[in-house]
């Protein structure tokens, strides 16, 4: 059965929700699964070389905001699944584009998965600028895949037709908010839900896929 995530890579609930679905996968109630990783925006209107983080914050929440307070909940969840975030580490709010065209590259070696931890890692655990091509290209070679080939790809701007259209197919189907989950093609998934939940609804779509 196919599980699509439609998800951005500065999500924190989207890298909170890929740990508790890499839980379910390491169980019996993920064999046979495939995972396949679709792209969403946050902030598309991001320029292409992104922008100070610090600026970026005050324009969303407003110079008077507590982004501690604000970041406190995703980070007390991110501990309970091992995740040591590092918001602070962050100097640039990328425009994720070729982090998804980077992605949707990447699947056809069957290292998607892979490459969408590392990016994950890399943005809130590193403070890596996941917008940049040759921090891309690292994050290529962490996955095991070929820097050399992700840097061409990404200077040719190969793949973009395809996330485009996928993009557009995300706000066709009416995905607002990721991480968004699609199971088998018919069941909608939305939110980071806990590993128990998830393998129970993986379970029950198994179930209605064998009568359907």
């Amino acid at each position: 059965m196919q599980i699509e995530i439609f998800s951005d890579v500065v999500c924190p609930w989207c890298y909170i929700g890929k740990r508790r679905l890499d839980a379910v996968l390491a169980s019996e109630a993920g064999a046979g699964l495939e995972v396949t990783w679709r792209p969403y925006q946050l902030y598309p209107g991001l320029p292409e070389e992104g922008m100070p983080r610090d600026a970026f914050l005050q324009a969303r929440f407003g110079a008077d905001a507590d982004v501690s307070r604000i970041y406190r909940r995703v980070a007390e969840e991110a501990d309970a699944e091992g995740l040591d975030l590092h918001f602070e580490r962050i100097r640039v709010a990328p425009n994720t584009i070729r982090a998804h065209r980077l992605l949707s590259w990447a699947e056809l070696s069957g290292r998607q998965h892979e490459l969408a931890e590392v990016l994950f890692s890399f943005y809130f655990r590193e403070g890596r600028d996941v917008g940049d091509p040759e921090e891309l290209a690292a994050a290529a070679a962490a996955a095991g895949l070929d820097a050399h080939a992700a840097r061409d790809m990404l200077r040719n701007h190969d793949e973009a037709d395809k996330v485009r259209s996928e993009l557009a197919l995300a706000e066709a189907a009416g995905v607002t908010g990721v991480p968004f989950f699609v199971l088998a093609g018919r069941f909608a998934v939305p939110g980071a839900q806990s590993r128990e939940v998830m393998g129970q609804l993986i379970a029950r779509a198994r179930e209605r896929l064998a009568v359907g």
